[in-house]
């Protein structure tokens, strides 16, 4: 069986990641998402941005999500470097 990957992304790679959350949490969280910045922005929400290691990363940062009972509105893996 031959399997091709699409796009430039590995699966198991890191990535720049935006998580966009229901409501807000200030810069404090910072220490608690220690791998990405924690941004109020508008209308009640949160943005965690930064780069993530692989994709096991990303599934525990999630799972915090989760945890604290935070709503989810999307995960973006931004192309490119920052």
């Amino acid at each position: 069986m031959n399997h091709e990957q699409t796009g430039t992304t590995e699966t198991g790679g890191s990535g720049f990641y935006e998580i966009r959350i229901e409501g807000v949490l200030d810069e404090r969280w910072d220490d608690y998402f220690s791998d990405l910045s924690v941004s109020p922005v508008s209308s009640g929400q949160t943005l965690l941005t930064g780069r993530l290691p692989d994709q096991a990363a990303l599934h525990g940062v999630l799972k915090k999500l989760r945890d604290l009972g935070l709503v989810l509105i999307y995960v973006r893996q931004i192309d490119g470097t920052r």
